[in-house]
């Protein structure tokens, strides 16, 4: 049996900081929470409480330190903490902080707002928070780009942007953006920014390339991963014998030996020790 690894696989630069940072921050003092899930993945969760990191859901009665996880908060967050005295910790990836600040430059100039993405992730909470009160969110793609634009002609404004979810599918996003261009109006001044993580598009195009060849795809991820599901869909659609997992158990080995290649992809969210796992068991 042949296995291919995606190169890309594991822990995008983001998430590694975030995960770091928390755990130096764990040995050097106690009461430190988190506020959500740091990234979503169960194994990282349940390690990273081992060290003494307690995850909370809002900011009520919290006395400490509190860690701003890679996905970043509404900008509410900060001014509750600040009103609290409560400790910041900000480890937000650095690509979402730049959508914010896309996102508040645009808004504050009087575009309206075209948000790729999930609007119930974490990422997008954050950053709707920076868009003002005009904007749409596009999680597929023509009947909420049909839906979105109908919002942005009743608006009367003549300015749109088009950003998206550090995650999004590669392919929806340009998908959206070809839908955009062939629609909005002349008179409109249109700003299509492509704000998708690099790593997510190597990660999304390696994933294509590699289930195009391969007999069996594994994708290891957080099943509340929304770039681990991504990875699934798009492996999916090449090779039918694609199955996503969060830990090696899960593994239907029987299954396997039935195919002479397999490949195996993770997500951004996805520590190296699954991975080692995963391959110790195939």
């Amino acid at each position: 049996m042949e296995v291919e690894v995606g190169k890309t696989a594991g822990f995008c630069i983001g998430v590694q900081r975030a995960v770091d940072n928390c755990s130096a921050l764990a040995k050097e003092q106690k009461g430190v929470y988190c506020l959500g899930e740091i990234v979503h993945n169960k194994e990282v969760i349940d390690d990273l409480k081992s060290q003494g990191i307690t995850f909370i859901d809002n900011l009520e009665d919290v006395q400490g330190t509190v860690v701003i996880r890679a996905h970043g908060v509404p900008k509410e967050v900060y001014k509750t903490a600040e009103e609290k005295g409560i400790t910041l910790k900000d480890f937000t990836c650095p690509n979402v902080l730049k959508i914010h600040r896309i996102a508040e430059n645009y808004s504050s100039q009087g575009y309206y707002i075209f948000l790729c993405g999930n609007s119930k992730h974490p990422e997008n909470l954050g950053t709707l928070s920076h868009c003002g009160q005009y904007v749409s969110v596009i999680e597929n793609t023509d009947e909420d780009v049909s839906k979105a634009l109908e919002n942005f002609e009743n608006s009367g404004i003549k300015k749109l942007l088009l950003i998206s979810q550090t995650t999004y599918s590669l392919e929806k996003f340009y998908c959206v953006e070809k839908i955009l261009k062939n629609n909005v109006k002349e008179d409109v001044d249109l700003e299509i920014i492509d704000t998708i993580c690099k790593a997510t598009e190597l990660r999304q195009m390696e994933t294509e390339v590699i289930s195009k060849k391969v007999d069996y795809m594994i994708i290891i991820g957080g099943k509340n991963s929304s770039n681990t599901r991504k990875l699934y869909d798009i492996a999916n659609q090449n090779c039918p014998n694609s199955t996503c997992i969060e830990t090696y158990q899960e593994l239907d080995l029987e299954e396997i030996r039935k195919h002479k290649k397999i490949g195996v992809m993770a997500g951004a969210s996805t520590p190296q020790k699954s991975i080692d796992d995963v391959l110790s068991a195939l």
